[in-house]
């Protein structure tokens, strides 16, 4: 294995652009497109993808990639030690400011931690953590968070009852009810107009510095955003986040209301999986508790961890050099970019026994956790601090969802592996099996205690 940076020539170039980072961009980056989603899924573009990099891999013996993209200098990384020391030099000398990012970011959160200078992230950082709590499996709030999820559960589960189904769009407007009541409180719940300014700014950042900034649509997610934080509902992040710095807090709460978009992507896609494998859905029932709320998880959060290494939401990670930066026997100008193509680590079968298998079990022995090139919520001094709200608020509504005896249709490609490269989440859909359960309004520590 060599560790110095080799300059691809014109074709192989094109065929990673192509094959591996156009998919990548036609889907959304910071809000996915329908349409390009369903077309990745026909296509399994993620399996072509991994396909390019693991044979310039082999070529190159594990090489970084240099690419021309117009003006700008792209490294492809494709070893896992590439990958460890872009996250431990971050935010220097590798930032997450990237020159892509900014441009997207900017959008409908300029003042939000990840696209911050040095300076402005020396504050940012540490605001977000006294508010998101890393370093707690469950959050300070989090039996607020978690009766938000249950009554989440009991409005998707009355729907099913009533229709007889349950799709992604239905899934999606009362997962952003759930989000609402977590980070701005319950009077946010039916605020949909917020969601839709939201969805508009992200659309638009989706073409980066091609599209222009629309201020007016931003200055009204501030002040819905501000009208929420001023005075805070108790049990909620905008509470925790007014506390720790009201100046702060509305520029990092866009932040957090687009990882939770990616969050409800990941838990439709493993609720696919429980409802195709009746034995992942009697381990997640099996460690609900009655009486014990909010209840640690963990193998419902290795169910939602394992969604995110099948299909990542963090479609790739960008940093760019802020110095010249030697690598190997090579020094590379500052201002190159990095990029980690997520799907191809976390489907490495050079690395991974279970790369295209559905094993929760790796996550909790810590293989997954001990490898760098699995990266669902980045990793090193700059990873998400919202990991486990993410993970406590997810890993409910999967076991509440679970609770009900739920067929997913074409759960036949789900139900064993391998599993499909690459899964359009807006497609899926969900019903009742025959002579299943019928559904409750109530979820599983409720019915557990009944």
């Amino acid at each position: 294995m060599t560790s110095t940076p080799v300059d691809l020539n014109p074709a192989d170039a094109a065929r990673v652009a192509t094959a591996v980072l156009a998919p990548l961009v036609a889907q959304g980056a910071i809000i996915r497109r329908p349409r390009a989603t369903a077309w990745a899924e026909r296509h399994q573009t993620d399996r072509t993808a991994r396909k390019v990099l693991a044979g310039l891999r082999a070529r190159h013996d594990g090489a970084p990639l240099v690419l021309r993209i117009g003006p700008r200098r792209l490294v492809v990384v494709t070893e896992p030690g590439d990958v460890q020391r872009l996250l431990e030099g971050s935010p220097e000398p590798f930032t997450p400011a990237n020159r892509e990012k900014i441009g997207a970011l900017r959008h409908f959160q300029p003042d939000g931690v990840l696209i911050s200078t040095t300076t402005d992230r020396r504050y940012r950082r540490p605001f977000n953590e006294t508010v998101l709590r890393p370093e707690m499996p469950v959050h300070d709030d989090g039996a607020a968070f978690t009766d938000a999820v249950r009554r989440g559960a009991a409005a998707m589960a009355r729907r099913l009852h009533d229709s007889g189904g349950l799709d992604a769009s239905t899934f999606t407007d009362t997962w952003w009810e759930i989000v609402l009541q977590v980070v701005l409180g319950p009077a946010a719940r039916a605020d949909r107009e917020l969601v839709d300014v939201l969805d508009a700014l992200r659309r638009d950042a989706n073409w980066s510095w091609f599209h222009p900034r629309d201020d007016r649509l931003r200055a009204e997610l501030g002040r819905r955003i501000e009208s929420y934080v001023a005075v805070p509902e108790p049990g909620t992040l905008a509470a925790a986040a007014h506390a720790a710095g009201p100046v702060t807090a509305p520029g990092q709460v866009p932040h957090w209301l687009f990882a939770f978009d990616a969050a409800g992507a990941a838990t439709l896609r493993a609720l696919a999986v429980v409802a195709a494998r009746p034995e992942v859905r009697a381990r997640v029932l099996a460690e609900v508790a009655p009486g014990v709320e909010p209840a640690l998880l963990p193998y419902a959060r290795a169910c939602v961890l394992e969604s995110l290494r099948l299909w990542p939401t963090t479609l790739v990670v960008l940093r760019d050099s802020t110095g010249p930066t030697t690598w190997g026997e090579r020094t590379l100008p500052g201002g190159t970019g990095f990029a980690v193509v997520s799907e191809f680590f976390h489907r490495d079968p050079d690395r991974l026994d279970h790369a295209d298998g559905f094993a929760p079990e790796a996550w909790l022995d810590g293989r997954n956790n001990a490898d760098w090139g699995l990266v669902p919520f980045s990793g090193g001094p700059v990873s998400c601090p919202g990991r486990n709200v993410v993970l406590l608020v997810t890993s409910h509504l999967l076991a509440h969802l679970a609770a009900h005896d739920l067929r997913v249709e074409r759960g036949r490609y789900l139900a064993s592996d391998p599993l499909p490269a690459t899964m359009n989440h807006f497609g899926l859909r969900f019903g009742l099996r025959v002579g299943g359960s019928a559904p409750t309004v109530e979820g599983p520590e409720r019915r557990s205690s009944a």
